[in-house]
């Protein structure tokens, strides 16, 4: 297995419409979003890099939404994602639309969403999948450097490991849009066989959860057993 962490740069595009069938991919993905989106609320929606201030998030019930990147349009904060300018706790939900996949330390970018989100913040991942046809194409020594062929494809089990290290509570995860060339992405295969699907979609919770026990809370909880009023001892004699 590959390390997650690169030493060289790849820039990642600035729009969706610089991928190749970029828009579809764009309009797959907020249509899968939808229904999670309706289900958040909260103050802050944080929306990290250029492919994720282009999503459509208006049946999200947060209000504050924030795009941060280091260039593009539309920003509203400029700095590196992998060096966040905020607070611990202080954001309800976090969007990285394709973010990890150009990112050249991705343990990093999730520890940073780890650190911003407030317990039971939303986590929003996507991603494209490398057992898929564009995986297959992404083979191919003439397209290799090409977007959306240069950036890092990783495998649903790899990141939600990671995830899970990160004791983050996966609540949805599935795969589509299985013809990238087709503006439905071939609806009926990706019905019935997701797995094959070039996106990839993972929503998940961060949970805090002790790891061991507190000792004075544990004392606690326990509730004493009182004497029974007018009980005496009795003893026995051999």
């Amino acid at each position: 297995m590959k390390p997650a962490r690169i030493p060289q740069i790849v820039s990642a595009p600035a729009h969706w419409a610089e991928l190749p069938w970029g828009e579809y991919y764009r309009e797959a993905l907020e249509q899968q979003l939808k229904p999670w989106f309706a289900k958040m609320y909260g103050f802050h929606l944080l929306k990290i890099g250029n492919l994720s201030a282009e999503i459509n998030t208006e049946s999200c019930g947060i209000s504050h939404q924030v795009n941060v990147s280091l260039g593009g349009e539309p920003v509203q904060v400029k700095a590196d994602p992998l060096h966040l300018p905020f607070a611990e706790k202080s954001v309800d939900a976090c969007l990285l639309a394709h973010s990890l996949p150009w990112c050249e330390d991705p343990h990093r970018l999730l520890r940073e969403a780890d650190r911003v989100l407030i317990d039971d913040g939303w986590l929003v991942i996507s991603g494209f999948n490398p057992m898929s046809l564009m995986g297959l194409r992404k083979l191919v020594p003439v397209l290799r450097h090409t977007p959306p062929y240069n950036s890092r494809m990783f495998t649903l089990m790899r990141q939600l490991d990671w995830l899970s290290l990160l004791n983050f509570e996966v609540m949805h995860h599935s795969g589509f849009q299985v013809l990238p060339w087709t503006q439905q992405g071939g609806k009926m295969l990706s019905t019935h066989f997701p797995a094959l699907g070039c996106m990839q979609l993972i929503v998940a919770r961060k949970r805090t959860i002790p790891l061991t026990l507190n000792p004075m809370k544990q004392s606690k909880a326990k509730t004493p057993l009182r004497a029974a009023v007018g009980a005496t001892r009795q003893y026995r004699k051999p």
